[in-house]
């Protein structure tokens, strides 16, 4: 009987273990191979600083954090090989976030930290959420001075990867290059990549599949006024309804109404390409 009490208490830490041993990673691929950080290794790195976000976008409220700078972790950026960094949540959220942007950081523009959630002082609950934004986080300090939007703070995040141009990769996204640089379409071309890509697919451009491809097998604009669209992207609540509606509405703080005009006027535009 002794012998098998023990041997039950063998087997059962042997099964929790592995559970115990269990890290949060956050991989990196900038060209040179995969690397998988744990929250420990990025915690304990000599750049690692405790910052404060008085505004965050997805607490909606001020959030202190123990973070390190994006801009450290990419390393040499004259000899990067790529213009985009894509930052893959652990939901299926996958935002394209130009290099440009968060080198903008080191010449006085917004400036991109991944938050590392501690064991030992967990995040709170995302607002009207079952888990917190961790266990890696990217936000920005001072977003106002490069124009950040509020679908480039992925949050869960589970991967980041050095990639081309959204455009080269899937060239139906691309306009004509006739089209003026202050067209309505290359405007809401940038919108798109901006705003929508991190969710949606567009004629297959994309990894996302969170929500609906918006090209196909039918374009949005051919089954929704431009009215309907408008109102969908600034409240989707105040068009339909679901219990498991994720989206959140674009206020003109974040969409200016000339910007949702533009991407729409994009939407059509993809429509009959």
């Amino acid at each position: 009987m002794l012998i098998r009490f023990l041997a039950l208490i063998v087997i059962t830490v042997l099964n929790i273990a592995p559970l115990a041993a269990k890290e949060n990673i956050l991989s990196l691929s900038f060209g040179k191979g995969v690397l998988s950080l744990s929250a420990h290794e990025l915690l304990i790195r000599p750049d690692a600083q405790t910052i404060t976000i008085p505004a965050d976008v997805s607490y909606r409220r001020a959030m202190t954090y123990r973070a390190v700078p994006l801009i450290a972790l990419i390393g040499d950026v004259g000899k990067l090989g790529f213009t985009t960094i894509e930052a893959r949540a652990k939901d299926g959220f996958v935002s394209q976030i130009p290099v440009s942007l968060i080198m903008q950081g080191a010449s006085g523009g917004s400036v991109a930290w991944i938050a590392i959630e501690e064991a030992k002082a967990p995040w709170p609950n995302l607002p009207g959420k079952q888990a917190s934004a961790g266990p890696f986080y990217l936000v920005w300090e001072n977003p106002e001075r490069s124009s950040v939007g509020s679908e480039q703070w992925p949050y869960a995040l589970a991967r980041l990867t050095g990639v081309d141009d959204p455009v080269r990769r899937w060239p139906q996204l691309a306009v004509d290059s006739s089209l003026a640089g202050d067209a309505k379409e290359r405007l809401g071309q940038a919108s798109f990549i901006k705003n929508c890509i991190p969710c949606h697919r567009l004629n297959g451009a994309g990894e996302s599949a969170t929500g609906p491809d918006l090209g196909k097998p039918m374009n949005v604009t051919t089954y929704m006024t431009a009215t309907g669209l408008h109102a969908l992207i600034r409240d989707p609540k105040s068009v339909r309804t679901w219990p498991e509606q994720q989206m959140l509405g674009f206020g003109p703080e974040k969409i200016p109404d000339a910007e949702i005009d533009a991407l729409i006027a994009f939407l059509a535009y993809s429509a009959k390409r």
